[in-house]
C-alpha cells in the first residue's frame, strides 16, 4: 500500500522550475538568442516557400500543386525550416517567460519584409514601414518591461 503524502500549497516539485531552468540573466539571454534565431529561420522559410510557389503551375489542381511542393526543394527547405524554427521556440520557452518571448517572433515579419524587398522587389510604402517600426518599438518596449520574478522561499 503507498503512503500518501499531503503537501503545502506551492511546495509541490511541479510548481517550482529547477534551479537550471530559472530566469537566470544568463538563461534570459540564451532564450532570447534562440527566439531571434526563430525569427530568421522563419523568415527564411517564408521567403523559400514564396520562391518555390513561383516555379509550380499556375492552375494545377490542390492535389497536383501539393505532389509538385513535395518535389519542389525550395519549398521542402522551406518546410524544414519551419520545423527548426518551432523546435527552436520550443527551446528556448524551456528557459524563459512566454509573455516576454513571444511577442519576439513578431519580428519575422521585419525580417519577411526587408527580405521581400531584396529578392522579390516588393515596395515598402509608407504605412508598411510605420508597421515594422512600431512592431520594432513594440517588441522593444515589451523587453524593457521584463517583470522581476520573486524569490520561492523556503517553507517552514
Amino acid at each position: 500500500m503507498r503512503s500518501a503524502t499531503i503537501e503545502r500549497p506551492g511546495t509541490s516539485p511541479l510548481s517550482q522550475p529547477p534551479a537550471e531552468l530559472g530566469t537566470s540573466k544568463r538563461n534570459l539571454k540564451k532564450s532570447l538568442t534562440m527566439v531571434f534565431g526563430c525569427t530568421v529561420l522563419g523568415a527564411a522559410a517564408q521567403i523559400l516557400i514564396k520562391t518555390g510557389l513561383k516555379l509550380l503551375p499556375p492552375h494545377a489542381g490542390l492535389f497536383e500543386l501539393i505532389l509538385a511542393g513535395l518535389m519542389n526543394w525550395q519549398i521542402m527547405l522551406g518546410l524544414c525550416l519551419y520545423g527548426g524554427s518551432t523546435a527552436l521556440l520550443v527551446l528556448a520557452l524551456r528557459y524563459g517567460e512566454l509573455s516576454m518571448l513571444y511577442p519576439v517572433i513578431a519580428l519575422t515579419y521585419v525580417w519577411v519584409a526587408c527580405l521581400s524587398l531584396f529578392f522579390f522587389h516588393e515596395s515598402i510604402n509608407i504605412y508598411k514601414a510605420c508597421g515594422l517600426i512600431l512592431i520594432v518599438g513594440g517588441v522593444c518596449i515589451l523587453g524593457l518591461g521584463q517583470p522581476k520574478r520573486p524569490q520561492h522561499k523556503e517553507p517552514m
